[in-house]
């Protein structure tokens, strides 16, 4: 059994965070979300793993992620040239899959539940396929199938105007080798790429053996800021355990389950779990309130901070306001100018979103 996780594509939705990197190196609790997935699959049992990169962050992945020593894992990257669908990726990574059967993983979702049932309802049942669904309130932003009253797959649609259920396609699969034949018999869809769902639906449609699921835990797309933020919260919330490895002076409160990280120091700070807080960050007179990360080398000063994300070296001194609800960026620099006359300035990219109450 191997395991081909997606790590491709412009993550377009999380933009401006992914116009200088990979969208599935995004940190949830301080770790990249693509690692999570391959946490889970090693946990499974699968140790050979394949990972599809893209030309423009592949590098990236690569010098971040390595070679699967730190999981376990023997990691082979796979470049897909151009971002031309799911089944596309499959098709690319045949040399690497051969004749074995596989988990797809899209390496930007998080799931609760552990794959190791769902594995074993593959083997043991002898699938062809097996989908993993989930209801959702926008199906016509997903693959959604139509399941008939005793349990079958009638149909699979991609991103439908007009739904047939609210039951999504999950960003987790898994498939027999048959699956390679189905995708050499199906053609581009009206968005020209070749399409996951096309390929089962083939299978479907062949006779084949093809099962659905529904995740009982919660299941997380991290393509959007909320999304993001959302996941965040839930990760801090099931798995942060209080450790304090930097340093706290007498001025500051730490209540919760709080972890801090090696070289990092807090001064005249109160911090209300649960937060994470890495390693080399100085943090001075602040407040870091519920469902924070905080990323390497960051400096607050002078700033409240609550159920946001903050990434690697950002900066953020004297702000009078309170930040909630928020993503900054790498080395991102928030401060206030002290010239008169008090004036807002801004140099602000592309696909920024930015408040001012």
């Amino acid at each position: 059994m191997k395991a081909l996780i997606l790590s491709g594509g412009k993550g377009t939705r999380l933009r401006p965070l992914t116009y200088t990197g990979a969208k599935q190196l995004v940190p949830v609790a301080n770790k990249p979300i693509l690692w999570y997935g391959i946490e889970g699959i090693v946990a499974a049992g699968i140790t050979d793993i394949g990972i599809i990169i893209s030309p423009e962050t592949g590098a990236e992945v690569k010098a971040k992620t390595g070679e699967g020593d730190r999981f376990g894992a023997k990691i082979t990257y796979i470049l897909q040239e151009q971002p031309a669908g799911l089944a596309h990726a499959v098709k690319v990574a045949q040399p690497f899959l051969g004749d074995s059967p596989f988990i797809m993983y899209l390496g930007d979702n998080l799931i609760q539940d552990g794959l190791e049932q769902f594995l074993d309802k593959f083997t043991q049942q002898d699938l062809d396929a097996l989908i993993l669904l989930r209801s959702v309130k926008n199906p016509s932003a997903f693959g959604v199938a139509e399941v008939a009253e005793d349990g079958r797959i009638v149909r699979l649609i991609e991103k439908p105007q007009q739904p047939p259920s609210d039951l999504a396609l999950v960003g987790v699969y898994f498939f027999s080798p048959v699956i390679h034949h189905a995708i050499a018999n199906i053609q581009p869809s009206t968005r020209g790429e070749l399409e996951i769902t096309d390929a089962i639906q083939y299978l479907i449609d062949q006779q084949r053996q093809v099962q659905a699921t529904q995740l009982l835990g919660w299941w997380l797309d991290t393509g959007k800021k909320d999304d993001l933020l959302a996941a965040n919260q839930i990760i801090l919330d099931s798995y942060v355990n209080p450790q304090i490895a930097g340093e706290i002076d007498a001025q500051s409160q730490v209540s919760g389950r709080v972890a801090i990280g090696e070289g990092s120091q807090l001064i005249n700070c109160t911090v209300r779990g649960p937060v994470i807080i890495g390693q080399n960050c100085h943090l001075e007179n602040c407040f870091i309130g519920p469902y924070s990360s905080i990323a390497d080398k960051v400096t607050l000063i002078d700033t409240d901070i609550d159920h946001s994300v903050i990434l690697q070296g950002a900066r953020v001194v004297n702000i009078n306001q309170r930040i909630v609800d928020s993503v900054i960026g790498r080395n991102a620099s928030l401060t206030v100018h002290p010239r008169r006359p008090k004036a807002l300035r801004f140099m602000v990219g592309d696909d920024c979103q930015i408040e001012l109450a």
